[in-house]
Protein backbone atom coordinates (compact mmCIF):
# COMPACT_ATOMS: atom_id res chain seq x y z
CA UNK A 1 0.00 0.00 0.00
CA UNK A 2 1.48 3.21 -1.04
CA UNK A 3 2.01 5.95 2.10
CA UNK A 4 1.09 8.88 0.20
CA UNK A 5 1.61 10.41 -3.23
CA UNK A 6 4.41 12.49 -2.20
CA UNK A 7 6.76 9.54 -0.72
CA UNK A 8 9.15 8.29 -3.09
CA UNK A 9 8.20 4.45 -3.87
CA UNK A 10 9.34 1.69 -6.64
CA UNK A 11 6.04 1.83 -8.65
CA UNK A 12 6.81 -1.77 -10.05
CA UNK A 13 5.84 -3.00 -5.99
CA UNK A 14 3.98 0.06 -4.14
CA UNK A 15 0.73 -1.77 -5.28
CA UNK A 16 -0.07 -5.59 -5.68
CA UNK A 17 0.71 -7.35 -9.08
CA UNK A 18 -1.29 -9.65 -11.59
CA UNK A 19 -0.10 -12.95 -9.35
CA UNK A 20 -1.44 -11.20 -6.04
CA UNK A 21 -4.93 -10.83 -7.80
CA UNK A 22 -7.10 -13.82 -7.47
CA UNK A 23 -9.58 -14.82 -10.26
CA UNK A 24 -13.03 -13.55 -9.70
CA UNK A 25 -15.79 -12.24 -11.45
CA UNK A 26 -18.93 -9.74 -10.02
CA UNK A 27 -22.26 -9.03 -11.85
CA UNK A 28 -22.45 -5.19 -13.23
CA UNK A 29 -21.82 -2.80 -11.99
CA UNK A 30 -19.99 -4.88 -9.68
CA UNK A 31 -18.54 -3.13 -6.00
CA UNK A 32 -14.80 -2.17 -4.37
CA UNK A 33 -15.83 -4.11 -0.89
CA UNK A 34 -16.15 -7.39 -3.44
CA UNK A 35 -13.16 -7.33 -4.69
CA UNK A 36 -9.05 -8.68 -3.41
CA UNK A 37 -7.55 -6.87 -3.16
CA UNK A 38 -8.91 -4.26 -2.31
CA UNK A 39 -8.62 -1.23 -4.30
CA UNK A 40 -7.34 2.11 -2.98
CA UNK A 41 -8.45 5.23 -3.60
CA UNK A 42 -6.81 7.16 -1.22
CA UNK A 43 -8.41 6.87 1.70
CA UNK A 44 -5.29 6.67 3.90
CA UNK A 45 -3.03 7.55 1.08
CA UNK A 46 -3.93 10.84 -0.66
CA UNK A 47 -3.07 13.86 1.40
CA UNK A 48 -4.39 17.00 -0.04
CA UNK A 49 -2.98 20.49 0.25
CA UNK A 50 -5.71 23.03 -0.65
CA UNK A 51 -5.12 23.17 -4.46
CA UNK A 52 -9.04 23.46 -4.88
CA UNK A 53 -9.91 25.17 -2.29
CA UNK A 54 -13.59 26.43 -2.92
CA UNK A 55 -13.99 24.87 -6.34
CA UNK A 56 -17.68 23.13 -7.17
CA UNK A 57 -17.36 19.69 -8.57
CA UNK A 58 -19.31 17.15 -10.48
CA UNK A 59 -18.28 13.29 -10.65
CA UNK A 60 -20.45 11.18 -12.73
CA UNK A 61 -19.19 7.74 -11.60
CA UNK A 62 -18.53 8.84 -8.05
CA UNK A 63 -19.47 6.44 -6.17
CA UNK A 64 -15.94 4.02 -6.44
CA UNK A 65 -13.17 3.12 -9.04
CA UNK A 66 -11.75 6.24 -10.42
CA UNK A 67 -14.57 8.45 -9.61
CA UNK A 68 -14.56 7.64 -5.86
CA UNK A 69 -10.27 8.19 -6.13
CA UNK A 70 -11.17 11.52 -7.59
CA UNK A 71 -13.96 12.33 -5.21
CA UNK A 72 -11.60 12.26 -1.96
CA UNK A 73 -8.67 13.47 -3.72
CA UNK A 74 -11.11 16.79 -4.57
CA UNK A 75 -12.64 16.71 -1.41
CA UNK A 76 -8.90 16.94 0.62
CA UNK A 77 -7.98 19.21 -2.03
CA UNK A 78 -10.52 21.52 -0.81
CA UNK A 79 -13.52 21.09 -3.43
CA UNK A 80 -17.60 20.18 -2.21
CA UNK A 81 -18.66 17.66 -4.77
CA UNK A 82 -21.67 16.14 -6.11
CA UNK A 83 -22.02 12.48 -6.83
CA UNK A 84 -23.84 10.61 -10.12
CA UNK A 85 -24.25 7.29 -9.62
CA UNK A 86 -26.32 4.31 -10.90
CA UNK A 87 -29.22 3.31 -7.57
CA UNK A 88 -28.16 -0.10 -7.62
CA UNK A 89 -24.17 1.51 -6.41
CA UNK A 90 -26.11 3.31 -3.18
CA UNK A 91 -23.92 1.82 -1.05
CA UNK A 92 -20.59 2.65 -2.14
CA UNK A 93 -21.88 5.92 -3.21
CA UNK A 94 -22.42 6.69 0.83
CA UNK A 95 -19.05 5.50 1.38
CA UNK A 96 -18.01 7.83 -0.66
CA UNK A 97 -19.59 10.46 0.66
CA UNK A 98 -18.62 9.97 4.23
CA UNK A 99 -14.71 9.90 3.28
CA UNK A 100 -15.68 13.86 1.84
CA UNK A 101 -17.68 14.84 4.47
CA UNK A 102 -15.05 13.82 6.89
CA UNK A 103 -13.10 16.08 4.85
CA UNK A 104 -14.97 19.01 5.84
CA UNK A 105 -16.53 19.38 2.52
CA UNK A 106 -19.65 18.79 1.17
CA UNK A 107 -21.15 15.87 -0.70
CA UNK A 108 -24.69 15.60 -3.07
CA UNK A 109 -25.54 12.56 -4.21
CA UNK A 110 -27.61 12.10 -7.30
CA UNK A 111 -28.64 8.70 -7.93
CA UNK A 112 -29.68 7.71 -11.80
CA UNK A 113 -29.27 7.11 -15.42
CA UNK A 114 -27.02 8.98 -17.65
CA UNK A 115 -28.29 7.62 -19.91
CA UNK A 116 -31.25 9.58 -19.85
CA UNK A 117 -31.01 13.57 -21.08
CA UNK A 118 -33.35 14.62 -18.41
CA UNK A 119 -31.05 12.70 -15.61
CA UNK A 120 -27.51 14.86 -17.05
CA UNK A 121 -29.79 17.93 -16.68
CA UNK A 122 -31.35 16.83 -13.02
CA UNK A 123 -27.56 16.51 -11.76
CA UNK A 124 -25.97 19.92 -12.99
CA UNK A 125 -29.62 21.33 -11.62
CA UNK A 126 -28.82 19.76 -8.26
CA UNK A 127 -25.15 21.02 -8.61
CA UNK A 128 -26.18 24.21 -8.95
CA UNK A 129 -28.98 23.84 -5.89
CA UNK A 130 -26.76 21.78 -3.49
CA UNK A 131 -22.98 23.19 -4.63
CA UNK A 132 -24.56 26.89 -5.11
CA UNK A 133 -22.75 26.24 -8.61
CA UNK A 134 -20.61 24.59 -10.71
CA UNK A 135 -16.74 24.89 -11.38
CA UNK A 136 -15.86 21.38 -12.28
CA UNK A 137 -17.17 19.06 -14.59
CA UNK A 138 -15.38 15.15 -14.32
CA UNK A 139 -17.00 13.21 -17.04
CA UNK A 140 -15.65 9.73 -15.42
CA UNK A 141 -19.30 7.15 -15.96
CA UNK A 142 -18.31 4.58 -18.25
CA UNK A 143 -19.80 0.97 -19.19
CA UNK A 144 -17.84 -2.16 -20.87
CA UNK A 145 -18.67 -5.70 -21.35
CA UNK A 146 -15.74 -7.78 -23.05
CA UNK A 147 -17.35 -9.57 -25.84
CA UNK A 148 -14.58 -12.25 -26.25
CA UNK A 149 -15.94 -12.75 -30.36
CA UNK A 150 -15.43 -8.95 -30.96
CA UNK A 151 -17.80 -7.52 -33.24
CA UNK A 152 -20.37 -10.58 -33.92
CA UNK A 153 -21.08 -10.79 -30.00
CA UNK A 154 -21.42 -7.42 -29.81
CA UNK A 155 -25.39 -7.11 -29.38
CA UNK A 156 -26.93 -3.59 -31.28
CA UNK A 157 -28.09 -3.15 -27.40
CA UNK A 158 -24.79 -3.46 -26.17
CA UNK A 159 -23.93 -1.16 -28.37
CA UNK A 160 -26.56 1.50 -27.64
CA UNK A 161 -25.86 1.33 -23.86
CA UNK A 162 -22.10 1.74 -23.95
CA UNK A 163 -22.54 4.98 -26.78
CA UNK A 164 -25.83 6.30 -24.33
CA UNK A 165 -23.47 6.09 -21.16
CA UNK A 166 -19.95 7.06 -22.56
CA UNK A 167 -20.90 9.43 -25.23
CA UNK A 168 -24.56 10.79 -25.17
CA UNK A 169 -24.56 11.46 -21.32
CA UNK A 170 -21.12 13.47 -21.95
CA UNK A 171 -22.28 15.58 -24.61
CA UNK A 172 -25.72 16.50 -22.23
CA UNK A 173 -23.69 17.20 -19.53
CA UNK A 174 -21.18 19.37 -21.11
CA UNK A 175 -24.43 21.27 -22.52
CA UNK A 176 -25.73 21.88 -19.25
CA UNK A 177 -23.62 22.73 -17.52
CA UNK A 178 -21.61 25.09 -19.58
CA UNK A 179 -23.99 27.93 -18.83
CA UNK A 180 -23.10 27.73 -15.68
CA UNK A 181 -19.34 27.35 -16.22
CA UNK A 182 -17.37 30.68 -14.98
CA UNK A 183 -13.89 31.64 -16.73
CA UNK A 184 -11.44 29.29 -15.03
CA UNK A 185 -13.43 26.16 -15.15
CA UNK A 186 -12.32 22.92 -16.10
CA UNK A 187 -14.42 19.91 -17.58
CA UNK A 188 -12.11 16.65 -17.70
CA UNK A 189 -13.18 13.33 -19.31
CA UNK A 190 -12.03 10.21 -18.90
CA UNK A 191 -11.17 9.06 -21.90
CA UNK A 192 -8.21 5.60 -21.84
CA UNK A 193 -5.79 3.95 -23.52
CA UNK A 194 -8.06 2.27 -25.54
CA UNK A 195 -8.62 4.90 -27.82
CA UNK A 196 -5.31 4.56 -29.06
CA UNK A 197 -4.95 0.56 -28.64
CA UNK A 198 -7.87 -0.73 -29.12
CA UNK A 199 -8.82 -4.45 -28.16
CA UNK A 200 -11.17 -6.49 -30.04
CA UNK A 201 -13.15 -7.58 -26.98
CA UNK A 202 -13.69 -4.33 -26.15
CA UNK A 203 -14.45 -2.66 -30.18
CA UNK A 204 -17.74 -0.59 -29.11
CA UNK A 205 -15.95 0.79 -26.20
CA UNK A 206 -12.73 1.73 -27.28
CA UNK A 207 -14.64 3.61 -30.10
CA UNK A 208 -16.22 5.95 -27.74
CA UNK A 209 -12.72 6.17 -25.70
CA UNK A 210 -11.55 7.69 -29.76
CA UNK A 211 -14.37 9.56 -29.66
CA UNK A 212 -13.95 11.28 -26.08
CA UNK A 213 -10.77 11.91 -27.61
CA UNK A 214 -11.85 14.19 -30.28
CA UNK A 215 -14.71 15.61 -28.57
CA UNK A 216 -12.06 16.92 -25.73
CA UNK A 217 -9.86 18.61 -28.51
CA UNK A 218 -12.62 19.73 -30.25
CA UNK A 219 -14.78 21.57 -27.28
CA UNK A 220 -11.62 22.91 -25.89
CA UNK A 221 -11.16 25.02 -28.80
CA UNK A 222 -14.85 25.95 -28.87
CA UNK A 223 -15.10 26.88 -25.24
CA UNK A 224 -11.13 28.50 -24.64
CA UNK A 225 -13.44 31.99 -25.50
CA UNK A 226 -15.21 31.82 -22.60
CA UNK A 227 -11.81 31.06 -20.49
CA UNK A 228 -12.73 26.85 -19.74
CA UNK A 229 -10.32 24.57 -20.13
CA UNK A 230 -11.44 20.64 -21.51
CA UNK A 231 -9.37 18.10 -20.64
CA UNK A 232 -8.57 14.82 -20.58
CA UNK A 233 -7.31 11.46 -18.44
CA UNK A 234 -6.52 8.01 -20.66
CA UNK A 235 -5.99 5.74 -17.82
CA UNK A 236 -4.25 2.22 -18.85
CA UNK A 237 -5.42 -0.61 -16.65
CA UNK A 238 -7.03 0.21 -13.19
CA UNK A 239 -8.17 -1.75 -10.70
CA UNK A 240 -11.33 -1.04 -10.50
CA UNK A 241 -15.15 -3.01 -9.61
CA UNK A 242 -15.47 -2.52 -13.36
CA UNK A 243 -12.71 -5.56 -14.34
CA UNK A 244 -14.11 -8.54 -12.26
CA UNK A 245 -17.84 -6.97 -13.25
CA UNK A 246 -17.40 -6.94 -17.50
CA UNK A 247 -14.13 -9.46 -17.82
CA UNK A 248 -13.90 -13.13 -17.91
CA UNK A 249 -12.38 -14.90 -14.23
CA UNK A 250 -8.90 -15.93 -16.14
CA UNK A 251 -8.71 -12.50 -17.60
CA UNK A 252 -8.93 -11.16 -14.31
CA UNK A 253 -5.60 -12.81 -13.23
CA UNK A 254 -3.58 -11.37 -15.61
CA UNK A 255 -4.82 -7.76 -15.12
CA UNK A 256 -2.28 -5.05 -15.82
CA UNK A 257 0.44 -7.53 -16.43
CA UNK A 258 1.20 -6.14 -19.82
CA UNK A 259 2.51 -2.71 -18.90
CA UNK A 260 5.57 -2.33 -18.44
CA UNK A 261 5.42 -1.52 -14.87
CA UNK A 262 4.28 -5.11 -14.82
CA UNK A 263 0.95 -4.20 -13.01
CA UNK A 264 -2.57 -2.07 -13.02
CA UNK A 265 -2.92 0.81 -11.44
CA UNK A 266 -4.82 1.80 -8.51
CA UNK A 267 -7.49 4.43 -8.74
CA UNK A 268 -5.15 6.58 -5.82
CA UNK A 269 -2.90 7.07 -9.01
CA UNK A 270 -5.22 8.66 -11.72
CA UNK A 271 -6.74 10.85 -8.78
CA UNK A 272 -3.79 13.90 -9.31
CA UNK A 273 -3.65 14.34 -12.86
CA UNK A 274 -8.06 14.98 -12.35
CA UNK A 275 -6.62 17.14 -9.73
CA UNK A 276 -3.86 18.91 -12.07
CA UNK A 277 -6.28 19.32 -14.76
CA UNK A 278 -8.78 21.12 -12.25
CA UNK A 279 -6.78 23.53 -10.61
CA UNK A 280 -5.03 26.64 -11.31
CA UNK A 281 -1.66 24.90 -11.99
CA UNK A 282 -3.01 24.05 -15.44
CA UNK A 283 -4.24 26.79 -16.35
CA UNK A 284 -2.27 27.42 -19.69
CA UNK A 285 -3.20 23.58 -20.54
CA UNK A 286 -6.23 22.52 -22.81
CA UNK A 287 -7.13 20.06 -25.10
CA UNK A 288 -4.89 17.78 -23.71
CA UNK A 289 -4.68 14.30 -23.01
CA UNK A 290 -2.70 13.23 -20.26
CA UNK A 291 -1.72 9.08 -20.05
CA UNK A 292 -1.60 7.22 -17.19
CA UNK A 293 -0.77 3.77 -18.43
CA UNK A 294 1.77 2.22 -16.63
CA UNK A 295 4.49 3.19 -19.76
CA UNK A 296 1.94 1.64 -22.23
CA UNK A 297 2.85 4.25 -25.53
CA UNK A 298 -0.87 6.11 -26.52
CA UNK A 299 0.60 7.02 -29.98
Amino acid sequence: MAQDQYAQQDPRTQYPRPEEQRGQEQEHPGSGAGMSPKPDHGEESYRGSGRLTGRRAIITGGDSGIGRAVAIAFAREGADVLLSYLPEEQRDAEATAEVVRAAGRTAVLVPGDVREEEQCGRIVAEAVRGLGGVDVLVNNAAYQMAQEGGLLDITTEQFDRVLKTNLYAMFWLCKAAVPHLRPGSSIINTSSIQAFQPSPELLDYATTKGAIVNFTKGLAQDLAGKGIRVNSVAPGPVWTPLIPATMPAEKVSSFGGQTPLGRAAQPAELAPPFVFFASQESSYVTGEVLAVTGGQPIT
